[in-house]
């Protein structure tokens, strides 16, 4: 399925909504919860390893990777090895955040996976780990068949844009959490910080929306002896 809509100028409003995005969550962490520590007295600081590196890592880097292979006018050899890169980065990163996480509740003695936020991104990585392990192997290393490859890639794509898709959503999900949170613990309701976490998750659903349309536009013509 694709529309009546080249991929390449789809993925430019993404990267400046990538962009948008990376910038938001920073200052949010940064200055507005005081930065960022994988070792510290202040355990919030830990936790704020967490929204920074999902949203960066596995949301921003993740949709790269998808739009690296649909909009990128290379070799399709050469585009398999930015996508597996890319989506390698965002996995790693992922589970680091996700780390920072679990870092800060067992040093806080706060319980671990209690929430549908929890529940769905142990779900998400995993699932996503899976797809970045079965793409690696029938696609990269030592790869599948030509029929094995072709009847696998509609599935490896839709599998790809599902887990995705649900990335994004949990993103969102989780600035909600936290944001409640933090009016629960005295920050005003319509104050700075309040409307910077609300803007940061419009920007990952904006920046989610338009990966899925560049990998629904029309692709570049490739050329397969550059």
């Amino acid at each position: 399925m694709t529309i009546g809509v080249e991929a390449l100028p789809l993925t430019f409003v993404a990267h400046a909504l990538a962009v948008a995005g990376a910038v938001t969550v920073l200052v949010w962490n940064l200055y507005y919860r005081g930065g960022v520590a994988w070792e510290a007295t202040n355990k919030s600081l830990i936790f704020n390893l967490h929204p920074v590196l999902m949203l960066i890592g596995l949301i921003i880097i993740g949709g790269e990777a998808i739009m690296s292979y649909k909009s990128l006018p290379l070799k399709k050899e050469v585009k398999k090895v930015i996508h597996l890169v890319l989506h390698a980065i965002a996995i790693i990163l992922g589970s680091v955040g996700i780390a920072a996480a679990f870092k800060n509740h067992n040093e806080s003695n706060i319980a671990n996976l209690y929430s549908l936020h929890s529940w769905l991104g142990i779900s998400i990585i995993s699932l996503y780990g899976i797809q970045w392990i079965y793409g690696f192997i029938v696609f990269f290393y030592p790869g599948g068949s030509a029929i094995i490859r072709s009847e696998s890639l509609p599935w490896h794509v839709l599998f790809g844009i599902f887990v995705y898709i649900l990335a994004v959503g949990n993103a969102a999900l989780g600035c909600l959490e936290k944001l409640t949170f933090l009016e629960s613990s005295g920050i005003a309701k319509y104050g700075p910080e309040a409307l910077l976490v609300n803007f940061t998750a419009v920007i990952t659903i904006l920046y989610g929306a338009f990966v899925i349309l560049s990998v629904l536009g029309q692709a570049p013509v490739e050329d397969d002896d550059k």
